[in-house]
């Protein structure tokens, strides 16, 4: 029989694998801009699935008597709701609605001569599909490959949004960039492994010679 202590840390894992991919998706190295992306939406979503094997390890009609309201708020939240569909659209289609715009605060004739050039640049570029800025590079063999470097923001600001967000125009979620939906996304599943913690880590205990054991001494049956 799995335990109440065993689902929350597994719970717990899940969503730190989606925090990983939340990592990614800001790091430095554009490249893992979008594994991270992938990462965080299907394991984040992954989280409540986990979260719901305590039916079996607790009174199922308590589980669902907890469970239930904060289901209608995840289902009466957009961003929520938005990264359901965005998991299937990703399992069923392989595709991310993404846009991307950049900002440029200061111009200048001479902007790429300020970074250093790999060998073979043949052009600069400002705001790719994956947010990011830098060299084309062609190698030896004709192919080309992209070369990242980072601008700073003062410069110009690269930003992305979910283009598919079904919200208004003036809405002011449209505003609101891929990182900070991903936040809102992260930060809800965190309160929700937390109210599950509250309300159920203490039926993972025994009394046995009038001791409480703790969840890792307990007898498993």
């Amino acid at each position: 029989m799995t335990t109440i202590s065993e689902i929350l840390v597994r719970t717990e894992q899940t969503l730190e694998t989606a925090k990983h991919g939340f990592d990614d998706l800001v790091s430095s190295n554009k490249t893992r801009r979008f594994t991270g992306l992938r990462n965080l939406i299907v394991f984040g979503r992954s989280v409540t699935f986990v979260l719901q094997n305590l039916r079996s390890a607790v009174d199922k009609e308590r589980f669902d008597e907890w469970y239930e309201p904060h289901q209608e708020l995840m289902k009466q939240d957009v961003v929520m709701k938005y990264f359901v569909k965005l998991r299937n659209d990703l399992e069923k289609q392989g595709r991310l609605p993404v846009s991307t715009s950049a900002h440029i605060h200061h111009f200048s004739s001479d902007m790429a001569s300020q970074y250093k050039q790999p060998p073979g640049t043949v052009g600069f570029f400002i705001g790719d599909q994956l947010g990011g800025s830098g060299f084309e590079v062609e190698l030896p063999d004709g192919s080309k490959e992209k070369y990242y470097v980072e601008i700073p923001t003062s410069v110009v600001e690269v930003t992305q949004h979910f283009k598919e967000l079904p919200v208004p125009d003036d809405d002011e979620l449209k505003s609101k960039t891929i990182e900070q939906l991903s936040e809102h996304f992260l930060k809800f599943l965190e309160a929700l492994l937390d109210n599950a913690r509250k309300e159920f880590l203490d039926q993972d205990t025994q009394i046995v010679n009038g001791r409480r054991l703790p969840p890792y001494m307990r007898v498993v049956k």
